[in-house]
C-alpha cells in the first residue's frame, strides 16, 4: 500500500485496500471459531424474558428487549418462533418465550443471559419523572427432543454363562445366560430367562438402550438445571447492561466497561459489539 501511495498508483492502493479487508473478514471468522467452541454452542437458541418489578414500566421494557432480540435474531438471518408471550396489564408483555433458529444461535445468545437496566423519563408518569426498569434475559441451549442411544461393539464387554435357578440349581447346562457391560458409562445389565443365549442377549440389549436413554435423559435435565441456576436476580446491582435514554444516551456492558453512544442502533438490534466483547473476553480468561 505505502508503494502505491508513493507512486500515486491508486490501482495498486484500492487493491491493497480490498486485500486488507478480505484478511481482516478471515482473521474475524476465525476469531468467532475459536469464541464458539462449547458444546452445545452450535445449538438453536430458547429465549425468555421477563420483566422485573415495576408494572407497566417494567412490562413496557421487556416489550422493548423482544423487539430488540427480534431485530437482532433477523439481522444474523435466524428464524424466529414465538412459543409463549404474556401481555402486561396496560402496556408491554409480562413474559415472552421464543426460538431462534441458526448456525450458532445459542452461541450467540448465551452471552445475553443476566438483568438488563433501562433508565428513562416514564412515558407512563405526567410528572416526567426519570425511572429505572429491569428485565432479565435467559437462554437456554435447544437439546434434541428424540435421543438417539447409539451403541458400538467396541464399547460392549459381553460374557456368557450358566443360567442359574433358585438354589443354585442350574435351569441348563448349556452357557444361555448374558452379561453385558457397557465400558464408557459402566452399566453393566444381565439376562438369564431365555433358554436361548441370542434370545437373552436381544433382552440385554434391549435394557442396555433404555438404561443408556434414561441416563442421557437425566444428564440433559441435569445441564438445563445448572444453567438456570445460573441466573441472578432481577434487581439492582446484578444487571449486566444499562440502557440510559435521560439524561444522556448511552448503553453500557457492565461485564467488559464497553459504552455505545448510539442506543437506538442497539435497540434495533446491533448487539454484535457487546455479544462478540463477551464471547473475547470470556475466551482471555481461560
Amino acid at each position: 500500500m505505502e508503494l502505491g501511495v508513493e507512486e500515486s498508483d491508486a490501482d495498486t492502493v484500492q487493491e491493497a485496500h480490498r486485500l486488507l479487508e478480505t484478511l481482516d473478514r478471515r482473521i474475524g471468522a476465525f476469531t468467532l471459531s475459536l469464541m464458539l467452541d462449547g458444546e452445545d454452542d452450535s445449538n438453536n437458541a430458547i429465549v425468555s424474558i421477563n420483566a422485573g418489578a415495576g408494572g407497566t414500566e417494567a412490562q413496557d421494557w421487556a416489550e422493548m428487549l423482544f423487539r430488540m432480540y427480534s431485530r437482532y435474531v433477523d439481522r444474523k438471518g435466524y428464524s424466529l418462533e414465538l412459543i409463549d408471550l404474556q401481555p402486561g396489564d396496560e402496556a408491554g408483555i409480562k413474559s415472552v418465550t421464543f426460538t431462534a433458529s441458526g448456525d450458532f444461535a445459542y452461541g450467540f445468545l448465551k452471552s445475553e443471559i443476566g438483568v438488563h437496566r433501562l433508565v428513562r423519563i416514564s412515558p407512563f408518569n405526567a410528572s416526567g419523572k426519570r425511572h429505572t426498569s429491569f428485565a432479565s434475559v435467559f437462554v437456554f441451549p435447544e437439546l434434541e427432543n428424540d435421543i438417539v442411544v447409539e451403541i458400538e461393539e467396541k464399547d460392549l464387554r459381553i460374557d456368557v454363562f450358566r443360567a442359574s435357578g433358585a438354589g443354585g440349581q442350574h435351569v441348563n447346562k448349556t452357557s444361555s445366560a448374558v452379561r453385558i457391560t457397557h465400558l464408557p458409562s459402566g452399566i453393566v445389565v444381565q439376562c438369564q430367562q431365555e433358554k436361548s443365549q441370542h434370545r437373552n442377549k436381544d433382552l440385554a440389549m434391549k435394557v442396555l438402550k433404555s438404561r443408556l436413554y434414561q441416563a442421557e435423559k437425566r444428564r440433559q435435565e441435569e445441564k438445563l438445571q445448572e444453567i438456570h441456576d445460573g441466573k441472578e436476580d432481577i434487581a439492582w446491582g446484578s444487571q449486566i447492561r444499562s440502557y440510559v435514554l435521560q439524561p444522556y444516551q448511552m448503553v453500557k456492558d457492565h461485564r467488559i466497561n464497553m459504552d455505545v453512544g448510539d442506543v437506538n442502533s442497539v435497540l434495533d438490534g446491533d448487539l454484535d459489539p457487546f455479544i462478540e466483547g463477551v464471547l473475547l473476553s470470556k475466551k482471555h480468561r481461560k
